[in-house]
């Protein structure tokens, strides 16, 4: 596998060649990658929503008028919900979204989302996240050298102290641990730029890299 390889202040270096990577077969793992999005974003769900039916309104529940003689439709109660401030039918109630995957999905998952990355040109590597000043200028113009201002995820096992104060203000720039980052963050953004540090780990956590290998 060869990825695009950039020096800590974001200048191109040559092509890294990463042995021992298997890339998987096209089309192979995108069902997991599809159960493994829609799993995560269900479980961002909160599933409060709550409206009160006709046993929940207030009101009470005596008859309004007489069953014939008036010249109107027959009611038994206010808290009908054909009334106003009457009770809502068939409403949403606190409900858990959440759904379960095992660890052999999340990583099949997490090993098509970095092979369609690296397909696409989309994933690349760096020596270490660090600049010189802690000055959020300075680290848009190099960040937004490789990201064009488009929305841009970072992993690595560290970052440095004056890299996160440079960068954190940016809303394009996304930090993540590697060993914290999943199949979901990976298709969020265009771009994904790993450190040295963390893509041996990342590699071999979604399967692609063998145990012993680099």
């Amino acid at each position: 596998m060869k990825l695009k390889f950039y020096n800590k202040d974001w200048s191109a270096l040559p092509e890294k060649i990463m042995d021992g990577v298997t890339m998987l077969e096209e089309g192979k793992g995108a069902v997991a990658l599809r159960q493994y999005v829609v799993a995560f974003t269900a479980n961002l769900r909160q599933g409060n929503a709550c409206t009160k039916d006709r046993g929940d309104v207030s009101g009470t529940g005596k008859k309004p008028y007489r069953q014939k003689g008036t010249g109107m439709a027959r009611h038994g109660s206010k808290r009908s919900p054909i009334w106003v401030s009457g009770g809502v039918v068939f409403g949403p109630k606190p409900r858990d979204f959440s759904q379960k995957l095992n660890k052999k999905i999340k990583n099949m998952a997490l090993a098509r989302a970095i092979c369609d990355r690296v397909r696409a040109g989309e994933f690349s590597l760096i020596s270490e996240f660090d600049v010189a000043e802690p000055k959020t200028k300075e680290a848009a113009r190099l960040i937004n050298s490789v990201a064009g201002g488009k929305g841009i995820l970072l992993i690595s096992d560290i970052f440095s102290e004056k890299f996160i104060l440079a960068s954190r203000n940016m809303s394009n720039v996304h930090m993540i641990d590697g060993n914290s980052v999943n199949a979901y963050d990976i298709i969020r953004f265009k771009n994904v730029v790993v450190s040295e540090g963390a893509i041996d780990a990342l590699l071999k956590r979604s399967g692609l890299l063998a145990e012993g290998m680099k």
